[in-house]
C-alpha cells in the first residue's frame, strides 16, 4: 500500500499537478501568460534549411540561396543586386500569382529549386519616385528653415539693441534702421517661397509671425528716431541742451548785432569781440570850411564896378 501511494504521488506530481503546470508558464511584460521559454532551447534549435530558388528576370535566370522560412520581401532585397531593380519596384510571380512582400516562402509551398518570375512594377516605381521627391523637398525646406531661423535670431539681437538706444533718448542713423528692415523683409520673401506641409509648415508660420513683429517694432522706432530732436533752451546767453549741459550760443538769432553807434560795433559774440578791429571816427579839420569860404568869396562879383 505504501509503495502504491508513493508511486501514485510521484506520477501526479510529474504529470497532473498544478505545480508542474505553473513551472511551464510565465508572464510576459505585456501581462500575457505564455509557456515558459527554455534558455537552452535556442542553443540546440536546428536552423531552418536553405533552399535554392530560380528567379527569371527578362531572359536571364538568377539562382538565389535563401532560408525556407524567409519572406518574399527578403527575397526582393536579395534580387536588387542581380536585377538592378529597387526592392519596392519588384513584383514576384509564383504559381501564376503575385506574392506580397510579407508572405513567407514555406507558407505558399516554395521549395528547393522552385521557379518564379520577377517583373518591374511601373506603378510602384512612380509612387516611390513621387515619395522621394516629396522627401527631398521636405529636407530642403527644413534646411532653409534652419538657416533662416539662425539669421533671424541674429537680427533679433540688433533689433533689441536699437530699441534700447532709441528708448533711452539716443539717436541712430536712419539708414541703419532701414537696412535692418530690408533684411527682415527679404527673409519674409524667402519664407513665402517655402511651400510644404507638416511640421515644417507650422515652423514657417511661427517664424513669419516673429519676423513681422520685428518689422513692426522697427517701424515704430524709425518714426520715434526721426521725430526726436534735442530740445534747446536759452538761459543767460548760453544754450541749454536736453542733456543738461551748457554750451556757447551757436544760433543765428543769438548772434544778431546791434546797429553801430558812433563808429563802434556792438555785438554779443564775446568770443569774437577782441578780434574785431577798432573803428575810430575820422578827424575833422577846418580845411574844408576855409576852402568853401574862399570859393564863395571868389565867386562874389563886385556889381558896383559894373554899374559905373
Amino acid at each position: 500500500m505504501m509503495r502504491m501511494r508513493t508511486k501514485t504521488t510521484e506520477l501526479t506530481a510529474v504529470k497532473g499537478s498544478p505545480a508542474a503546470a505553473e513551472n511551464k508558464l510565465e508572464v510576459r511584460p505585456g501581462g500575457m501568460l505564455v509557456q515558459k521559454r527554455d534558455p537552452d532551447e535556442e542553443t540546440y534549435r536546428v536552423p531552418p534549411p536553405k533552399i535554392r530558388v530560380r528567379v527569371k528576370f527578362g531572359s536571364i535566370y538568377h539562382e538565389i540561396i535563401i532560408n525556407s522560412t524567409a519572406t518574399f520581401g527578403e527575397l526582393k532585397k536579395m534580387l536588387t543586386g542581380p536585377t538592378g531593380l529597387h526592392h519596392e519596384d519588384q513584383k514576384i510571380i509564383y504559381k501564376d500569382k503575385e506574392r506580397a512582400s510579407k508572405t513567407f516562402l514555406d507558407v505558399v509551398g516554395v521549395k528547393d529549386k522552385s521557379k518564379m518570375v520577377v517583373l518591374e512594377d511601373p506603378i510602384s516605381r512612380e509612387r516611390r519616385q513621387i515619395e522621394d521627391r516629396k522627401n527631398t523637398v521636405k529636407e530642403k525646406a527644413a534646411k532653409s528653415m534652419a538657416d533662416i531661423s539662425l539669421e533671424v535670431y541674429r537680427l533679433a539681437g540688433q533689433v533689441s539693441a536699437l530699441e534700447s538706444v532709441i528708448s533711452n533718448g539716443g539717436k541712430v542713423a536712419d539708414k541703419t534702421v532701414s537696412d535692418l528692415i530690408d533684411l527682415l523683409m527679404n527673409h519674409l520673401l524667402k519664407l513665402d517661397e517655402i511651400k510644404v506641409d507638416g511640421d515644417v509648415n507650422r515652423q514657417k508660420k511661427l517664424q513669419v509671425q516673429k519676423v513681422q513683429r520685428y518689422v513692426e517694432t522697427l517701424d515704430v522706432l524709425k518714426v520715434k528716431n526721426t521725430t526726436s530732436q534735442p530740445r534747446i533752451n536759452q538761459t543767460n546767453g548760453y544754450t541749454k541742451r536736453s542733456v543738461g549741459k551748457f554750451a556757447p550760443p551757436t544760433t543765428v538769432a543769438s548772434e544778431q548785432q546791434a546797429p553801430s553807434r558812433g563808429g563802434v560795433v556792438v555785438t554779443t559774440q564775446w568770443e569774437t569781440f577782441d578780434s574785431l578791429p577798432t573803428v575810430f571816427p575820422a578827424p575833422q579839420t577846418s580845411t574844408s570850411t576855409s576852402t568853401t569860404s574862399e570859393t564863395t568869396i571868389q565867386h562874389n562879383f563886385n556889381w558896383d564896378l559894373i554899374l559905373k
